[in-house]
């Protein structure tokens, strides 16, 4: 995690820690006032005073003890909880949390722990110190996740707190990551930081998903990237480089943002016109016939070029330059030819011998565009040569 974003955090677990601490001061001033009152009240003598003072004192009765586990909280009032977990190898069968009701009972059943025959929700491929939640992926500017129904254990996001008593008060806290848990200050729940910071804000966890765990978070990439050493992002893998694909030997591996794509490049077929591959990505035609007009308004050259580029890329933004080494005749022309994604594409001139190919309006991915770039040369109006350029633009699922 990079200093700043470390320091933010940090600063926002400070502030938290210091509004619990100022509620649990407030709450505990206000508890002595209301004890004062009612001790002045019940000197009076006055039936309400005794009413009230029942009200207040009322308690549920103390909770069965949990075999193989713990229970965690140790105020029996109304309105109050208390929670079970079980010992490591065993499973909470019933409720995580009873609360006192009105009726001075508990609420829900007497939870009991059971032995757990196997262990099913650790992935075999994680220490089985991890938790991990199943990964949920949707979009915002490339994806938003949240944090999903963990597969830990429940009793592993809630921990007894450590107290310490001083002057009468007791003051307790919680391990890095947790937080107390309402009015019981026995228990500490965990902190979801993927909550807390959201990807779509500013001084976001992760680049793409982050899962929360018990007391941390950690940060996942979706396939085709992996996970930066700063943990929390996400950097294009080389599939071609690599050689991670599966490419044939007559076609040619493009790496795209999160996986590749196979292309395999054919020479066109025109009538009265061949040609002949002059580089993997080049066909050049070859010399015509004199007097064959079909032939000579051919394309002198076709070359293929395949862009990958993020989805919802900012726009208007320059893809692609095509120039002329060299100038025959008097006049050069750009264009658009084509309509399979012309909408997105536009050409404009940005020198005397070279033509620019604009994205005008943003894509979202996962798309694959196409535009046909044509340079055609002429000398007193008529044609010299005409030079065709295709260009695929490859458009990832995600915006990074």
């Amino acid at each position: 995690m990079d200093c700043p974003l470390r320091q933010e955090l940090q600063s926002s677990l400070h502030q938290v820690e210091k509004l619990l601490l100022a509620q649990e001061a407030s709450y505990q001033q206000s508890l002595r006032s209301l004890r004062k009152r009612l001790s002045t009240l019940q000197n009076s003598g006055t039936v309400t005073v005794k009413h009230t003072t029942k009200g207040h004192n009322a308690t549920c009765p103390k909770p069965e003890s949990l075999a193989y586990g713990r229970r965690l909280g140790r105020v029996f009032g109304v309105g109050h909880e208390v929670h079970f977990v079980c010992k490591a190898g065993y499973e909470l069968l019933g409720p995580q949390t009873r609360v006192c009701l009105a009726s001075l009972k508990w609420s829900g059943q007497q939870p009991t722990c059971r032995v757990l025959n196997t262990v099913t929700n650790i992935p075999a491929a994680l220490p089985t110190t991890s938790y991990l939640y199943p990964s949920s992926l949707s979009t915002s500017s490339s994806s938003i996740s949240t944090s999903s129904p963990s597969s830990a254990p429940l009793s592993a996001f809630v921990r007894p707190s450590r107290c310490t008593q001083f002057q009468g008060s007791s003051h307790c806290i919680c391990d890095a990551g947790f937080t107390i848990s309402g009015r019981d200050s026995n228990i500490c729940t965990d902190m979801d930081e993927c909550q807390l910071f959201p990807l779509a804000q500013p001084g976001r966890l992760c680049m793409h998903t982050c899962i929360n765990t018990p007391g941390s978070y950690h940060c996942v990439c979706p396939h085709g990237y992996n996970l930066t050493r700063d943990n929390r992002s996400c950097k294009d893998i080389d599939e071609c480089e690599s050689r991670l694909h599966n490419c044939t030997q007559d076609q040619e591996c493009v790496n795209t943002y999160g996986g590749f794509q196979c292309v395999q490049v054919a020479c066109p077929r025109i009538k009265n016109a061949t040609y002949i591959k002059t580089s993997p990505m080049r066909c050049e035609r070859n010399p015509c016939m004199v007097g064959d007009k079909a032939c000579s308004q051919a394309p002198n050259s076709v070359s293929f070029h395949f862009l990958p580029v993020v989805s919802n890329m900012s726009a208007p933004r320059v893809l692609f330059r095509v120039s002329a080494a060299r100038v025959l005749g008097d006049t050069l022309r750009f264009g658009l030819l084509g309509s399979h994604g012309r909408s997105h594409f536009s050409m404009q001139r940005s020198g005397r011998q070279t033509g620019t190919l604009l994205l005008v309006s943003p894509v979202q991915g996962p798309a694959t565009l196409e535009a046909e770039v044509e340079m055609s040369e002429l000398e007193r109006q008529a044609l010299l040569g005409r030079y065709l350029t295709k260009v695929t633009l490859f458009v990832s699922p995600y915006g990074f």
